[in-house]
Order: C-alpha cells, then sequence, then structure tokens
C-alpha cells in the first residue's frame, strides 16, 4: 500500500459537509491532512461540476462513491454522468435497505439485480462493488448471505467493498475474506473495531482498534485492492481529529508492508 492509495470517505465527516461551503471547506482540510483521494457518501446537495471543481482545486481524487441504492438497482445508467463527471469508475451499493435478505431465494433475487446494473455500469467503464455490513454474515443454509451474493454474481459485473469493521462485528475475518475475494475487491473500507467502556463494539481510529492491519493490509494487496479507504462511523470528538490520528498512524506504520 503507498500512501497515494489511501482516501477518506466523506461519510466520516457528513457533519461537516451539509453544504457546498462546508463540502469545499472539508476537502481542503482533508488535503491537508494528507488524503489525496476521497470517497463520496453521505454529503449534502451539491452540483457534480461543482464537486469536480472542488476536489479538483484542492488536488483530490474521487475513487468512488456511494450511490443511492434503489437507483443502483432500478436505474443504474443514472449514475453513469455523475461519476464520469467526477472522473470516478467505482460506485459501491451502500446497503441492501428494503430488501428481503431473510431467504436464500431473496438473497439471489438480489444479487440477479446487482449482476444487471453491474453490466450496465461495466459497459460504462465502472466497477459496482457491494459494500457489506454486519447483517451479511446472518446464515442461510449453512452459509453467510455475503457469500450467497458473491456464488450468485459475475466477478466481471459484482466485485467487492469489503468492510472491516462489520466483517468483525459479523464474526468473520477480515484476512480470510480479503484472500477470498482474490482478484474482486478493488477497495476496502479501513475501520478499526474496538470494545468500549460499556463493552460493547465500538469504531475506533486505524491504530486505535484490535484488527490485524499489518496482516489485513498484505491480504487485500495480493488480492488486488487499489484503494485504502479510511472510514470511522461515528467518533469520540471532531472527525477530523480521528481522521488525523488514522491517516498518521497509516503512514507510520502500515506502508509499503
Amino acid at each position: 500500500m503507498k500512501i497515494e492509495q489511501v482516501a477518506a470517505i466523506t461519510y466520516t465527516i457528513r457533519e461537516q459537509t451539509k453544504t457546498p461551503q462546508e463540502i469545499a471547506q472539508s476537502m481542503k482540510r482533508l488535503r491537508q491532512i494528507g488524503f489525496r483521494a476521497v470517497q463520496i457518501s453521505g454529503m449534502g446537495s451539491v452540483g457534480e461540476d461543482e464537486l469536480a471543481r472542488i476536489l479538483s482545486g484542492e488536488g483530490l481524487v474521487c475513487c468512488g462513491t456511494h450511490e443511492p441504492a434503489d437507483q443502483l438497482l432500478n436505474e443504474p445508467e443514472k449514475s453513469i454522468g455523475r461519476l464520469k463527471t467526477l472522473g470516478c469508475n467505482h460506485a459501491s451499493y451502500p446497503h441492501p435497505s428494503g430488501i428481503d435478505l431473510s431467504t436464500v431465494d431473496g438473497v439471489k433475487t438480489l444479487a440477479a439485480r446487482l449482476n444487471h446494473s453491474g453490466e450496465v455500469l461495466h459497459k460504462a467503464g465502472i466497477t459496482l462493488t457491494y459494500h457489506n455490513h454486519h447483517i451479511e454474515f446472518m446464515r442461510l443454509e449453512g452459509r453467510p448471505i455475503l457469500e450467497i451474493i458473491y456464488a450468485e454474481t459475475n466477478p466481471r459485473y459484482v466485485q467487492a467493498e469489503l468492510d472491516t469493521y462489520w466483517v468483525q462485528n459479523g464474526g468473520g475475518n477480515p484476512v480470510t475474506w480479503c484472500e477470498r475475494m482474490a482478484g474482486r475487491l478493488p477497495q476496502i473500507h479501513m475501520k478499526d473495531y474496538a470494545v468500549n467502556a460499556q463493552r460493547q463494539p465500538a469504531f475506533a481510529e486505524i491504530g486505535n482498534g484490535n484488527l490485524e492491519w499489518k496482516n489485513i493490509i498484505p491480504a487485500a494487496e495480493k488480492s488486488g485492492c487499489q484503494w485504502f479507504i479510511v472510514e470511522q462511523d461515528t467518533c469520540p470528538g471532531d472527525p477530523f481529529d480521528s481522521l488525523t490520528f488514522s491517516f498518521n498512524y497509516i503512514k507510520q506504520n502500515l506502508l509499503n508492508l
């Protein structure tokens, strides 16, 4: 992993990116921390032309987006123009909200729809990735839902954006899942896993949790990972402070393993 491959997802700073002015200020702060790439998710309304100008002005690459889930499934072609304007060739399906995952048939139906959307995007030069949470580790007929999704989709059209925290939270092993996604893992979400004072799982800065990054990163690289995206769903204080800690830990401990 090189520092140019380390990105920040804007979902972490969603409260600081509600207006175009806030977005511009926040992109400047991310660049000052040292990030050279961002993944767009959870921001307020801003035109793609204006956003592209903001990112270009700060020297930031758009390495991916989280597109609206319903739009990706029902009208994937609507995302293509926005992604092209942002110079972005990765779109993630963010969450299976409203999807029946209680049966294998329901999961297979989702997989078929993802395949279709992925094919549409693929023809436009865009890769569709699936972003997991812990719910995909529920088991149906002896297999985690996530395993069924990847078994029922074409690797050419549906690839993985593994979220390390949610893999761990679901009872999976982030290293093992990176390995099993060989050739199918263009992105991962780097999100650390801790236990708080209430003895509950908690999001943490990279290096402040318990995940074994010195094993995860090489496994992801071996599987072809291009983008290592820092995310923290909740932060103990200013999210920019948490992002600074994570970026510095990565820079000092995890490059060129």
